[in-house]
This record gives structure tokens, sequence and C-alpha cells, in this order.
């Protein structure tokens, strides 16, 4: 019984966008998956918004409904990153129902954490510049991406006003007990070179069934600095999903068929 390939939702990283994802959607969709890539409050599309927590849990739970609707009730993969990977834990441990696995990438770091606090310093910082900082991000985007990762994250702008916001609300969030409420399989993913995977072990700890994947030359934006590997781990995520799937409609069919063969069997009268 061959199953339907697992719908993959992408959620993004801070001032960055859904447009991020194109090197693993254009993939995935090739080899038949459904995707979907979001833009979380204040960033994308969605540009002006308010960031808060809740809204951008509220938006990664329409996307899997979406998704799962469009899929035939199949369980979806959801992917984020940074922030996505931040939004993503706290939104599954809270309704996890049509997920089927969890891919969180350069999340290892919990948000009250000194890395973050210096972090957010620093964001505010080159915020504070006459350009909004615009000059120093486009920047450091050329001189640490490749040409087309550069290409593929700016295609949506970037949201560079969204950082109060976000560092206010993400300070709520709790990676470490998510990870403990998710019951599902969960990828953690960190590039060799990542500031934000000092805890990855004790992430491991937390998690009920976690898998850590480390993949090598690669720093904080794993997917654009490793697009290929990076895309190779989503789809070991997706095809344990697409497995366990298969399995239990099995179990399923299989008990059909005994109530079945139960219920058309009579036994013949004693003498």
């Amino acid at each position: 019984m061959r199953g339907v390939a697992a719908p993959v939702l992408f959620v993004h990283g801070v001032r960055t966008s859904r447009t991020m994802w194109r090197a693993q959607v254009e993939a995935l969709e090739q080899l038949g998956h459904r995707t979907l890539a979001i833009d979380l409050p204040g960033h994308g599309a969605r540009a002006g918004e308010p960031f808060t927590l809740a809204g951008a849990a509220g938006t990664v739970h329409a996307g899997v409904r979406e998704l799962s609707e469009r899929s035939g009730g199949a369980s979806v993969v959801v992917v984020g990153l940074s922030l996505g990977a931040y939004v993503t834990l706290h939104a599954i441990a809270r309704a996890p129902s049509g997920v089927g696995a969890v891919v969180a990438a350069g999340c290892c770091t919990p948000p009250s954490s000194a890395v973050l606090h210096g972090w957010a310093l620093l964001a505010r910082a080159i915020v504070a510049a006459p350009d909004g900082g615009a000059r120093l991000n486009q920047f450091l985007v050329d001189r640490t991406l490749s040409p087309q990762a550069a290409v593929d994250i700016a295609a949506g702008g970037f949201a560079l006003d969204v950082m109060d916001d976000m560092l206010r609300e993400i300070a709520d969030a709790d990676p470490l007990a998510d990870l403990a409420a998710i019951e599902v399989p969960v990828w953690l993913v960190n590039g060799r070179y990542d500031h934000f995977r000092g805890r990855e072990r004790a992430y491991v700890r937390a998690a009920n069934d976690a898998r850590l994947r480390v993949v090598r030359r690669a720093k904080h934006l794993v997917s654009l600095d490793a697009p290929v590997p990076f895309t190779r781990i989503v789809l070991e995520a997706a095809a344990e999903v697409e497995a366990a799937e298969v399995e239990a409609r099995t179990a399923v069919s299989r008990h059909e068929r005994r109530a079945s063969s139960g219920a058309g069997s009579t036994r013949a009268p004693r003498r």
C-alpha cells in the first residue's frame, strides 16, 4: 500500500519571509509533495501587522489545516527556522492536530539566554540607524549567503521594524517545555557554525522523540547555506510520516477485514 507524499509547511525566520524557502519548495514539489510557505505577522505580505506569538502560532495552525485538507487529511510536516522554529514548537505543543513531524532548525538556544539578549541589543542598535539598518542588513546578506540564496531571502522584503515586537513576544516562548509536550517526532537541525546551537543536547533530552542533525559548513541560516542537505533532512522526516500513515491504514484495513469475516461466519449448531 503506497501512501500520499507528506505535505510540508514552511515557517520562515525573523525579518525574512516565505520566499526564503524557494529551494526547498521547488525540490519537494518536483517530488510530489504539496507545500505551503507562510508569512508570519509583520513579515512579507503581512508587513505592518503587529507580531504576536499567539498570532504567529495561529498562522501555523491555519497553514496545517489548509495543507492537510488539500492533501486528503494527510499529516503535515512543519518546518521552521530560527523564529519560525520557536513559533512552530510553541504552536504544535498547544495544538498538534494534523501534524506528523516537526523540523526545527536554528533554535537550540532558549529565548531567555544571554545569547539572545546580546542579539537583541545588537538588532536594536542596527534598527536605530538612519535607514533602519537596511544598508547593513543587505551588506550582511551579500557577504554571508550565496548569490541565489541572497536573491531568495530578499525577494519578499525585509521586515526591519519587527524586532521590538518579536523580541518582546518570543521571551514568552519555552522551547524545552514545548518539546516535552510534543509527541510526534522532532528533527533538531543546526548548522555546524550556528551560534544558536549551544543547548542542542538539552533540547534532545527534553523531547519525547528527537533526532539531532548537524549540517557541515553551514551557519545559522542552514536551509540557505546548505539547501540540498537541508532538503534531504526534510525528506527524511516526510518519509517517516508517510511510513507511519501507511502502517496505520494497513492496521485499520486488517481490523476491518477481520471484523467483516467474523460477522459473516456462523457456527454450526450443537447436536
